[in-house]
Formats: structure tokens, sequence, C-alpha cells
């Protein structure tokens, strides 16, 4: 009997050691998920779920131990999956899994989202895509100018009817209408000796050439850019990243902590709505990117990582393959099955 009572008290030991770990990882999950909860009520709250599924575990145990009498066997059982599924199933293991693979994920997740969100924030601040853009659009003009140019130097040369025809005509048209003039002027053209049509093409190349220069300098100056607010709400946007990654690096911030990371969401959601509202500034650097950013109500990469719901949500998806996130759902599993083993072998009722 002694020796029972010693056994009994280890194994009720080991269940609180095992809860413990449990409780503190629930806890810790919904803490981050309701900031505004006090942690003791969210400790509160964790212990009578946790204790509640324990005795869901022993009421199926105790239903199916035929050396013990029980009335309504099937109703106990019934009830007890019943509570465990509803105590743990949907509230312990998850959200247990969730604390174990956030620690593990939330500093990269946080440097990565910072320095993606800056790196847009930049864009905006000194207009790069605008730029791309505009000398890309540049470029393709000055091709498009030598590739007629071409035609017409070949048309003017062409030995079988040298000289100014109606197609080099034609070519001025076309030519006009990418410069965005109304026309191109003919040029006088006498003799149609080699040296005449090289003097020409000589002269249309030129001609041409400063009305494309002109086209190209409207396109740099009608560059669309920030105006001074724009640039001051980026720069305050981008020096709180840049303040908010210091103090991680200094460990001035805790990222495990409810407050320290609800600040820093808090200042990667300002600096998302910023990239937002100046997307056309802004060369995304992925679809998967622009959908986040743009989104009517931008959810920042952090912010998803601290709700158990939306990590769960992402790993259905396919999000966090190869991050190691089965490896938690089993650790997780494991404190759970060995503290309910501790419960039931602490509590077990005698045999009759």
């Amino acid at each position: 009997m002694e020796q029972r009572n010693y056994l009994k008290i280890l194994w009720l030991a080991a269940f609180v050691a095992f809860a413990t770990v449990s409780c503190w990882a629930t806890a810790e999950s919904l803490h981050l998920l309701l900031s505004t909860w006090p942690l003791a009520m969210c400790w509160i709250v964790t212990v009578g779920f946790f204790i509640i599924a324990s005795l869901g575990t022993k009421m199926i145990v105790d239903s199916l131990n035929q050396n013990i009498y029980m009335e309504k066997r099937g109703a106990h059982l019934v009830g007890g999956i019943i509570i465990v599924l509803i105590f743990w199933l949907i509230c312990s293991m998850p959200t247990n899994t969730h604390t174990f693979f956030y620690r593990t994920l939330i500093n990269d997740e946080v440097t990565t989202d910072i320095s993606a969100t800056r790196g847009y924030l930049g864009q905006i601040k000194n207009n790069t895509n605008n730029k791309n853009q505009a000398m890309a659009q540049v470029n393709e003009l000055k091709n498009r100018v030598d590739v007629l140019l071409g035609e017409l130097e070949s048309e003017i040369k062409n030995e079988a009817n040298p000289g100014f025809g109606p197609q080099s005509k034609d070519i001025l048209r076309r030519m006009a209408a990418l410069l965005g003039v109304d026309k191109i002027d003919q040029l006088t053209f006498k003799g149609t000796s080699k040296q005449d049509r090289d003097k020409l093409c000589d002269a249309y190349r030129t001609k041409v050439y400063l009305l494309a220069d002109s086209k190209a300098t409207n396109i740099m100056e009608h560059i669309l850019s920030p105006n001074a607010d724009i640039l001051k709400e980026v720069k305050r946007d981008d020096d709180n990243l840049a303040l908010i990654k210091k103090h991680i690096d200094d460990e001035t911030i805790d990222l495990n902590d409810a407050n320290d990371i609800k600040d820093v969401c808090d200042k990667l959601n300002t600096g998302y709505n910023t990239v937002k509202k100046n997307k056309d500034f802004v060369k995304f650097s992925s679809k998967a990117d622009e959908a986040i950013y743009t989104a009517d109500n931008p959810v920042t990469k952090v912010k998803r990582m601290i709700d158990v719901f939306k990590v769960w949500e992402d790993f259905l998806k396919g999000e966090y393959a190869g991050h190691g996130f089965i490896f938690w759902v089993i650790i997780a599993v494991l404190v759970d099955i060995a503290a309910f083993i501790f419960f039931d072998l602490a509590f077990k009722k005698e045999d009759y």
C-alpha cells in the first residue's frame, strides 16, 4: 500500500511537470493572440482547460477498463471523447505547437519582414521603379527609331528605285507617330548619286535623333515623383523599422514578449499601409508580395505568426514546408499524451 502511494505521488509529480510545460506553451500562445489579456488570465484559462482535458482522457480510460464498476460506460466514453476533442485537440495541442514553432521561426520572420518592407519603402523614397520604367521606355523608343531609320535608309539607297519616294514618306509618317509630332517634313533632295543619298540619310538621321532626344527628355520629365508629404511619411516608417531592428539586435526588444511583438507588428503594419498607398512607385519582388501588401486590409507576415489560427491555416496551405512544423506537432502531442498518462496513473481507480 505504501509503495503504491509513493508511485501515485511520483505519477502526480510527473503529471504536474508535463502539464506545466503544456500549460506554459498554451498560455504563451493565447497571450500572443490576446495581448490585452493579463498573462495570469491566460494561465487560469489554460490550466482549467488542461485539467478538463485530462479528466476527459480519464473518462475514456475508465470506460474501457472492465476491471472496475461503472454505470453508463458508453456515455462516459462518448463524453470523454467529446471533452478531449474540444479541450485538447482544438485548444491545447494547436496552441502548444504554435508556441514551439513560433519561438524557432519568429526572429527570421521579423528580420525578413522588416527587410522586405524597408526595401519597398526605399523604392518609394528613391523613385526607383518609375525611373527604371522611364529608362525602359526611352531605350525602347531609341530601338524603334533605329529600326525605322534603317528602313528609311534602305529605301533611299535602294538601287532599283533610288531616292525619296512614297515608301519613304510612309516611313516618315510612322516615325512622326512614334515621336509624338504631327509630321516630319521632307528634306530637300537633289540628285541620286551614292554620295547624295548618303548625305540625305545622314540629314534624316540627325533630324530624327533630335526629335527622339526631345521625346526622351519629355518622358523623363514626366516621371511621377512622390510629393513631400509622402516622402516624409516614408522616412518616418523606414526610421521606425530601422530602430526596431536595432532594438532586436541589442536585445532591447524580446520577440517572445507579447507587448514587444505587438509594437513590432504595429510599426510593420504602418509600413505596409504606406507601401499600399504608394504601390505605383513599387515593383514587388513577387506576385505573392504584391497580393499581401496591396490587400484591402494588409496583414503583416509577423502578425500572421502571432496568430495561432493563421499559423495553422498557413501550414495547411503548405506555407511552412521545410520549416519543421510537423516536428513541433509531434512534440506537442507527446508532451500532452505523457501528461495524460501520468494523470490517469495518479488517479487510477482501484480494481474491484
